[in-house]
């Protein structure tokens, strides 16, 4: 992939350890923003990652090959979030203008409008896509949570909260959850209509909600908040498992967190832009990467790979240098 990545026999065959997070580093960096990214994701089945920008750019990569495929401006809507459909080169976005709160279906292929998703009047703080079906969820500081169908202009449903909420649905589609004020309230998809089925207390934190995401198990769930902590829950049961703590952010940042893969591993960003690992099971920090950016970074791991990716004022990816661990040195 980069230089430094390991050849993909001895990827495959390499395990995530602690020591392979310790020896993680950027193994390749886009300089070229003139703005701070606000957002990015990996495409579930491509080598594809896309990120949005302050300087209203959204920019397609094609992460296998370290080139960045396409850049599209929106200069008349802003760009805040953004994520991919199931489709490689579609995706929905939010705006940042202020004045149109609209979400937008773009094809990056093409760069062509094919649905606008009105509904919210402020600004859209969540936006999570369920990857097996055509439906996604939207949380706004207008304080509903509004869920969608990709096919229809108009939302589907309707659900009003008491605060900033951060909403994602679990990799099935099958539930979805809303954190807002100290709780995360858990709705069957099917059956939202009656509220949620399970409400569950994360130790007493009531600083705003900023990002909450299942694991690809959909086992565990993680939330963060602007306070600067990052918890860990079992999803099925709603015990609270861990709680990292960062730095706080300010109220126009957003503090995000990501799993690893196996979901043993939980990555994130800081109040003082660092970036941090912690094991999952012990609850202790496994790594820490200092930064000069004075903001947290957008991160997210990679599907089914050894490596993620931070955005703050450049895009960086970090991969495992073999040759600081031990148990790999002479191996080849």
């Amino acid at each position: 992939m980069f230089g430094g990545l390991p050849e993909k026999e001895e990827k495959v065959s390499l395990e995530l350890t602690e020591e392979l997070i310790q020896s993680m580093e950027v193994g390749m960096a886009f300089r070229d923003y003139s703005g701070r990214i606000s957002s990015m994701d990996f495409h579930k089945t491509s080598s594809y990652l896309v990120t949005a920008s302050d300087d209203e750019s959204i920019r397609l990569y094609d992460v296998a090959n370290a080139t960045c495929l396409k850049t599209i401006n929106s200069k008349k809507y802003g760009v805040d979030l953004v994520s991919f459909t199931s489709h490689p080169t579609t995706v929905i976005y939010s705006s940042k203008n202020g004045w149109d709160e609209s979400l937008r279906l773009l094809s990056l292929n093409d760069n062509k409008y094919l649905r606008y998703f009105k509904g919210h009047r402020d600004r859209v703080v969540s936006l999570s896509l369920c990857c097996r079906k055509d439906c996604f969820i939207s949380g706004s500081l207008d304080r509903t949570v509004l869920l969608w169908d990709q096919r229809a202009e108009k939302c589907q449903g309707l659900l009003r909260v008491q605060g900033r909420p951060a909403a994602a649905y679990d990799d099935q589609g099958l539930v979805f959850t809303i954190a807002f004020g100290g709780y995360v309230r858990m709705f069957d998809a099917r059956k939202y209509e009656k509220g949620p089925f399970e409400i569950f207390s994360y130790g007493g934190d009531i600083s705003e909600a900023n990002v909450v995401k299942f694991s690809n198990d959909g086992r565990l769930m993680l939330l963060t908040t602007s306070g600067g902590f990052i918890h860990v829950l079992d999803s099925f049961r709603g015990t609270l498992l861990s709680t990292f703590n960062v730095k706080p952010v300010t109220s126009d940042s957003t503090l995000e967190a990501s799993f690893s893969p196996e979901g043993m591993f939980v990555i994130s960003g800081s109040g003082d832009g660092s970036v941090c690992a912690w094991n999952v099971r012990s609850g202790q920090e496994v790594a820490s990467w200092m930064s000069k950016e004075a903001f947290p970074p957008a991160i997210k791991w990679s599907p089914g790979s050894l490596m993620f990716a931070t955005g703050s004022s450049e895009l960086s990816f970090w991969i495992p240098d073999v040759s600081k661990i031990a148990a790999y040195v002479g191996r080849k």
